[in-house]
């Protein structure tokens, strides 16, 4: 089968500042993949290049065999691609309820507000102003956004942070409940959420690859440690 998402050769630099230096990736059906990497090592300008917000200076993006690089993040979304973002992009004053409709019209979907209320368990906050809920709240309805259009691939930039620790996994479980039947590449900047949810991580430093395998050994490849983790590898109980 051939990947959904490839991106070949891509180069982007802003200013003296290397973003992405010859990046070659590859992204099967089905998979749970997580970027990390040190502040600056380039995982949200990966995010920004596929779905259209910054363009590569050179380099290839092909989604199911379609190219990518040039067109709007609109058009792109149509093709089945959906994001979150580490700062949820919300209409804060209007409901949760109004927030999925409107995310429902710019994805071109079914109405089907409600149900996704449902499945993230937002339906006791569904007539309450975004603005006013808690941050983890704010979370799980910008990826509820990002879930109604029904992508084929989800990005999520940084979806657990600014969320109690003790609310962290229970978040992440839902939004990978939600998105079982698609491709997530997630960006995370904790070990334990990683560890524990990806099925394979990708690790950037100084916009290069430095490690491409499955968490257990990804999380302790030298250069990891030194640039993104530290010493100590820390995993969090299945």
């Amino acid at each position: 089968m051939s990947p959904i998402l490839v991106a070949e050769g891509l180069h982007k630099r802003f200013g003296a500042v290397t973003a992405a230096a010859d990046i070659n990736l590859a992204f099967d059906d089905r998979t749970v993949v997580s970027l990390i990497g040190a502040n600056g090592a380039g995982k949200t300008t990966f995010l920004n290049m596929v779905t259209g917000y910054v363009r590569p200076d050179r380099g290839q993006i092909k989604f199911d065999g379609r190219p990518l690089v040039g067109l709007a993040p609109r058009a792109i979304t149509r093709f089945g691609i959906s994001r979150s973002f580490q700062v949820p992009q919300l209409f804060p004053s209007l409901s949760l309820r109004e927030n999925l409709l409107v995310a429902e019209g710019i994805a071109g979907a079914a109405k089907e507000a409600d149900a996704m209320l449902d499945r993230f368990g937002l339906g006791p906050y569904a007539d309450r102003p975004a603005g006013l809920l808690p941050e983890g709240i704010r979370k799980l309805l910008d990826v509820a956004m990002a879930l109604v259009g029904r992508p084929k691939l989800l990005l999520l930039d940084e979806p657990t942070s600014g969320v109690a620790a003790d609310e962290k996994f229970g978040i992440m479980d839902l939004v990978m409940g939600a998105a079982s039947q698609v491709v997530v590449l997630f960006v995370e900047h904790d070990m334990d959420i990683v560890a524990r949810y990806a099925t394979r991580v990708i690790a950037f430093y100084d916009g290069r690859v430095i490690a491409d395998a499955p968490p257990d050994e990804a999380l302790r490849a030298a250069e990891v440690r030194r640039y993104v983790i530290g010493d100590e590898v820390r995993h969090a109980p299945a």
